[in-house]
């Protein structure tokens, strides 16, 4: 038997599948409120304890790039929220403690999948600061300077743009990459190899609906870095269970 043919089947799906992936964890947030807003909390407060502490040190600079950066890594955190999905979906109600602690994520697969993820965010990192060397030779020591630069300067506005086009080109490789692998990894008979070559079958299959999707999670993941990332509390968990869906939808048995 080949390696091919151990990966499980994909499905084809419409345009309005990445909708009912949000209206199905909308439904589940609700059903367990408390533990999701929870996570969700402790996600938004380190969000923005990070940020807060760039800020004040005057790495306005840092603050941007790692804050684009979130969505790179955004699928190993919501761990939990797969977690809760997939006991949703079996009838039970999560605890707290079960999502936050998630006892299958403890592995040797989800931590190679995590350091992956980790590799492509500090590599991003790396590729902001070069487009931001490359649009100016000043450098902005305070974060009033920064924000100056970005928002009135023409050289600004050709970093803001080209930072946003090799952003976004790194960013959906990441996605197609993760978006089904992250939650199939919670099944122990999934190694992160299968699990990543499935993913990339899924979004092959279906590149229009997956492509929505993933605009989808960078506006409201947008939305909540707009709040303040306060609303990080609500819509993180939403999309994590959403993605639970969309894993669960997507990939056959």
């Amino acid at each position: 038997m080949t390696a091919t043919s151990r990966l499980p089947p994909i499905r084809t799906l419409g345009f309005s599948a990445p909708f009912r992936w949000l209206a199905g964890g909308w439904l589940d947030l609700w059903r367990a409120p408390a533990p999701m807003l929870a996570y969700g909390l402790v996600v938004a407060a380190a969000s923005l304890a990070m940020t807060y502490a760039l800020y004040v040190s005057n790495g306005a600079f840092w603050v941007l790039a790692l804050s684009c950066g979130f969505v790179l890594v955004a699928p190993v955190l919501a761990m939990g929220p797969y977690e809760a999905g997939r006991r949703l979906e079996a009838g039970q109600r999560p605890a707290l403690a079960e999502v936050l602690f998630v006892r299958p994520a403890f592995r040797q697969d989800v931590a190679y999948l995590g350091l992956a993820l980790l590799v492509i965010y500090f590599f991003w990192g790396r590729i902001a600061q070069i487009v931001y060397g490359l649009s100016t030779f000043q450098l902005h020591e305070t974060a009033e300077a920064f924000l100056r630069f970005a928002l009135t300067s023409a050289e600004g506005h050709t970093m803001l743009i080209a930072g946003t086009i090799v952003g976004g080109v790194i960013a959906y490789l990441t996605f197609v990459l993760v978006v089904v692998s992250a939650p199939m990894l919670l099944d122990p008979r999934a190694d992160v190899f299968s699990a990543t070559a499935t993913s990339v079958r899924s979004v092959a299959a279906n590149p229009g609906p997956m492509t929505l999707w993933a605009a989808i999670i960078v506006a409201l993941l947008l939305v909540a870095a707009a709040t303040g990332f306060a609303g990080l509390i609500l819509i993180f968990p939403w999309l994590g269970l959403a993605s639970w869906r969309a894993y669960r939808e997507v990939v056959g048995a």
